[in-house]
C-alpha cells in the first residue's frame, strides 16, 4: 500500500508518497485538490491518505477525498515531530512535514478517520463555541459597565451576577436615563444595551443547545450534575464515541487518568496536566455538583477522604469514575440509534 502524507496550508498542499517501509517515492506541491488526486493515481492504486489533524484547514481536502471515496486517516501533530528528527534531511519545510506525516501513519496503525456522525457534532460544537464567545464578550461589557457605574455613582451597589438579569438591566437603564446625559452616561447606556442584546442571544443559544442535546444524547442529561450546556460540551469535545476503544482511552484523552510515576520500590502516580482541558473542565463541573447534591458521589468522596486523600484528590478519583460513566452512557446511546 502507498501512503500519501499531506501537509495542508490555506493556499498550498504538499504531498509525499512512501511505500510500506517508508521510502519516498514521489512528491508534489500544488494548490488544487483535483490536481493532487490526479497525481496520486500515477503513484499507485492502493492508497492511504494521511492528513495532519488540523481540521480548520484540512476539512475542504477531506470532503474532496471523501467524494472520491479515498481512504484517509488523521495524524495528530505531536506524532510528526519525532519522525522529522529521525529523517536524514535536516531543516523544516512543507515537504519534510508531509514525509513525516506519511511515516507517522505507517508507524501508528490505529489512527482516527472521519465518521459520518461528525457533521451533527460539528454543528453542536459551532453553537457551543459561539456561545462561549458571546459569554466572554458579555463579561467584558459588564466589566466596563461596572467601571463607569462606579464612577458615576460610587454609592450604587450592583450584586454579583446582577448584570445577567433583565430586572437589573431595566433598573439601571431607568437610573441612567435620569442622569445628566454626559459622554460617560451615553457610553454606559450603550454598554447596557449591548449586555441586554448579548443576554438575549445567549438565552436563545441555551434553548437551542437544550433541544439538540435532548435529541442527540437524552441519557446523558439524566446523569446528576450534567445539564444541557455541560452535556453539549461533553458531546462536542468527545466527538464520535466509537473512536475510543475503552473508557480508559477516554479518561486519558480528558486528562483525568493518573500517570504512573513509579521507580524501583517506590510506586506512585501523579496528576496528568495534559489532555483535553475543555473536556476535563466539564467533568470537573459534574464532579463538584455531584459532591454537593448526589448522595452516592458524596459517599464516594467521603470514603476516599477517609483513605487519606485530600478533597481535591478525591474529586480527581470521582472524575475518573465519571469518565467511565459518560463512556458507557454514550455507548448505550450509540447502540440504541
Amino acid at each position: 500500500m502507498i501512503v500519501i502524507g499531506v501537509d495542508v496550508h490555506k493556499h498550498s498542499l504538499s504531498a509525499v508518497a512512501v511505500d510500506e517501509v517508508g521510502r519516498q517515492l514521489d512528491c508534489i506541491e500544488t494548490s488544487d485538490g483535483e490536481e493532487l488526486i490526479s497525481w496520486s493515481k500515477r503513484v499507485g492504486r492502493r492508497r492511504l491518505w494521511a492528513l495532519e489533524d488540523c481540521r480548520h484547514v484540512t476539512r475542504g481536502l477531506e470532503r474532496t477525498l471523501e467524494r472520491q471515496r479515498q481512504h484517509l486517516v488523521r495524524v495528530p501533530p505531536r506524532l510528526t515531530a519525532p519522525e522529522r528528527r529521525r529523517g536524514r534531511v535536516r531543516g523544516k519545510s512543507d515537504l519534510i512535514d508531509a514525509l513525516a506525516i506519511a511515516r507517522a501513519a505507517l508507524r501508528e496503525p490505529l489512527l482516527d478517520s472521519p465518521r459520518p456522525e461528525e457533521a451533527r457534532l460539528r454543528e453542536l460544537k459551532l453553537l457551543v463555541d459561539h456561545r462561549d464567545d458571546l459569554v466572554d464578550e458579555r463579561r467584558r461589557c459588564q466589566q466596563r459597565l461596572r467601571w463607569h457605574l462606579h464612577e458615576l455613582d460610587p454609592s450604587l451597589r450592583v450584586p454579583l451576577g446582577a448584570l445577567d438579569r433583565t430586572v437589573w438591566l431595566e433598573r439601571l437603564s431607568r437610573q441612567l436615563t435620569r442622569h445628566q446625559q454626559t459622554t460617560q452616561v451615553r457610553i454606559a447606556r450603550q454598554l447596557l444595551a449591548r449586555c441586554r442584546s448579548l443576554s438575549r442571544s445567549i438565552g436563545e443559544l441555551d434553548r437551542e443547545l437544550q433541544a439538540q442535546t435532548t435529541t442527540l444524547a437524552p441519557r446523558l442529561l439524566e446523569l446528576p450534575g450534567c445539564a444541557a450546556l455541560t452535556a453539549a460540551k461533553l458531546l462536542c469535545e468527545i466527538g464520535p464515541i466509537d473512536r475510543f476503544r475503552s473508557d480508559a482511552q477516554l479518561a486519558r484523552h480528558a486528562g483525568v487518568a493518573p500517570l504512573d510515576a513509579s521507580s524501583g520500590k517506590h510506586q506512585r502516580h501523579r496528576l496528568d496536566r495534559g489532555g483535553n482541558r475543555q473536556l476535563n473542565c466539564a467533568l470537573h463541573r459534574i464532579a463538584v455538583t455531584q459532591g454537593r447534591v448526589h448522595p452516592p458521589a458524596k459517599a464516594y468522596l467521603e470514603r476516599k477522604q477517609a483513605e487519606g486523600k485530600t478533597r481535591r484528590e478525591a474529586l480527581r478519583c470521582l472524575k475518573r469514575q465519571l469518565a467511565r460513566t459518560v463512556y458507557t452512557t454514550l455507548k448505550s446511546e450509540l447502540l440504541l440509534t
